[in-house]
């Protein structure tokens, strides 16, 4: 292993080879270069994890192999795609081997599907922009489709829209709508991002074995060391826009030799597990509390009626009190986010109470919810759909302040827009741009300061870090945590990441399918749980190390998977 070269292409000669590859981004401050100097390559049949921290520049390398970058962007070296050569290419090459030839599975999937489309159609226009097939047989074949990437009762779901799946559904038919053509090379850019441990171990079998029987080659760019140890033949780091380490997949996780691949190995959060034969901990005796920020009592959730109707909750019941966090976890589509929804006022319950503050919130007026919710700041699962686009970064940040604070002066609104852009590690000058000029990462912690800006007593985060790098990852729940420990402000995490959970909330609920599968001390649920659902979502956590991740693949694949009914949110 090297610090700029991997093994030799394979005999068939790279699908994907990148030598020199260079990109800078024109900005009204002048020239930022993002990509200096990389060179790699995916042979047929390979797969090759891009790592590194939110803006190291994995994802504009992405971009520039599908020739895809912003307009104001400027690529030069050399991208080769199956013999074709991208930089500079005019677009009529570049559609025709997009789709065909390269796919890629993008890292928001709201950006990546129409709204006004139904999912089947979608995936069916795909099929048949590259293959001459009739409308009928790519119907077929979309719903084989979803059928294969883990959506349930596909021919149900292949007429709804995207609104109408979970966050983790939506990545799964974007991951549909890439492999529909069997490319020879499929780039991935966070495609697991959304995805609950299990539905993400089936994912990369899937695309694993795509690999394996089509000779596809896959480029896949994370953040997740656990995937990569799960997934990857080679690992190249990024840094600042530079690969300073490549090679097989365990020579660079179990044995690092740049000190920032380590750094990044080490900001991995671990998940505890009890050892063989260990007494099961026993929580504190506490009083019941009556002092509930949010409380849902017994609450169930339809949508829809008649035979169409989805129960998206049913009878859960649970209270976040102030200083405490609460890690609400599941698969997705098993009610979790819609839970979260209930909580905030944004989804009515069917059956149920919800208080916040006390206050129910059937019985209480419009004017008087404004009010409360000045109170809750939320982080949504995807930065994309929830920062205006018209805005800069500044003014998203500033938004609750202007809605919530009027009497404040626009210079104190901007002192007070720096101060939190401190506090979520982002520079002050990023106020300046625009949120599609950011990363993913980036964006994100955009979410969370514009939450976070009126100090808020209770705060709802729905998937924060999904987005975030491990370093990053750390960082902000770090300044949350901090953050939580100063302003008492109660906590209501929802989130698919165990091990996350499990180093942040007080105590869990375990959701399944709509309802409450079990909850209580976070120590005592996730070190001993009661039921078999709670020990596979423990047993399908990855771990960043690829010997242990074989192992876990091997016994993965010789048990029959287990059948798993989802709920919508």
């Amino acid at each position: 292993m090297t610090a700029t070269q991997g093994p030799a292409a394979t005999a068939a000669g790279p699908i994907l080879e990148l030598d020199d590859l260079r990109v800078d981004f024109t900005t009204e401050t002048g020239e930022v270069p993002a990509v200096r100097g990389v060179a790699l390559h995916v042979g047929p049949g390979e797969t090759l994890a891009l790592v590194g921290e939110s803006g190291s520049g994995k994802s504009t390398v992405a971009l520039a192999a599908m020739g895809l970058l912003s307009g104001n962007a400027r690529a030069s070296g050399s991208v080769s795609v199956a013999g074709t050569q991208v930089v500079g290419a005019p677009e009529s090459a570049l559609a025709g081997l997009r789709g065909r030839t390269v796919s890629m599975v993008f890292q928001e999937p709201a950006t990546a599907l129409d709204p006004l489309t139904r999912i089947g159609a979608q995936i069916a226009e795909v099929i048949r922009n590259h293959r001459p097939v009739r409308s009928e047989e790519a119907r077929r074949e979309a719903v084989e489709l979803l059928r294969r990437v883990g959506i349930p009762e596909p021919e149900k779901r292949a007429s709804a829209y995207p609104f109408q799946l979970s966050g983790g559904q939506r990545q799964r038919v974007v991951i549909a709508m890439a492999i529909a053509n069997e490319p020879d090379l499929l780039i991935a850019d966070e495609p697991t991002t959304a995805l609950d441990v299990t539905v993400q171990a089936e994912i990369l079998d899937l695309l694993r074995r795509l690999a394996v029987e089509t000779g596809t080659g896959v480029l896949l760019v994370t953040h997740n060391m656990g995937v990569v140890a799960d997934f990857a033949d080679r690992v190249a780091v990024m840094y600042r826009g530079e690969i300073v380490e490549t090679g097989p997949v365990e020579e660079v996780l179990l044995r690092p030799v740049h000190p920032y691949t380590e750094r990044l190995l080490a900001a991995v959060p671990r998940l505890t597990v009890a050892e063989s034969g260990s007494s099961t901990p026993q929580p504190a005796a506490t009083e019941a509390r009556t002092d509930a920020v949010v409380e849902l009592r017994d609450v169930s959730v339809v949508f829809g009626r008649g035979k169409g109707a989805v129960h998206a909750l049913d009878g859960v019941s649970f209270a976040v009190h102030p200083g405490e966090t609460l890690g609400l976890v599941g698969e997705s589509g098993s009610g979790k986010s819609t839970a979260a929804r209930v909580a905030l006022g944004l989804v009515p319950p069917t059956a149920g109470t919800v208080t916040m503050f006390g206050a129910d919130l059937a019985r209480t007026r419009a004017r008087a919810r404004r009010a409360l919710r000045a109170g809750v700041g939320v982080v949504l699962q995807d930065p994309v759909a929830s920062l205006d686009a018209r805005m800069t970064v500044g003014e998203c940040v500033a938004e609750p302040l202007r809605v919530h604070r009027r009497g404040m002066s626009a210079a104190d609104r901007r002192a007070r827009v720096a101060e939190v852009l401190d506090r979520v590690r982002l520079p002050r000058d990023l106020a300046r741009r625009a949120p599609r000029e950011l990363s993913g990462g980036q964006r994100q912690r955009v979410s969370l300061a514009r939450a976070l800006v009126l100090e808020p007593r209770l705060l709802v985060a729905d998937e924060p870090t999904s987005a975030l790098d491990v370093s990053v990852q750390e960082a902000v729940l770090e300044v949350i945590s901090e953050l939580q420990d100063e302003l008492g402000f109660a906590f209501l995490f929802v989130s698919h990441d165990l091990a996350v959970v499990q180093h942040l909330a007080r105590r869990v609920v375990v959701m399944r399918a709509g309802r409450v599968e079990e909850q209580g001390a976070t120590d005592v649920t996730l070190l001993r749980p009661e039921t078999d659902y709670t020990r596979r979502l423990l047993a399908a956590v990855p771990v960043p190390d690829p010997v242990v991740q074989r192992e876990r693949r091997a016994l993965r694949l010789r048990t029959p998977a287990t059948g798993r009914t989802e709920a919508q949110g």
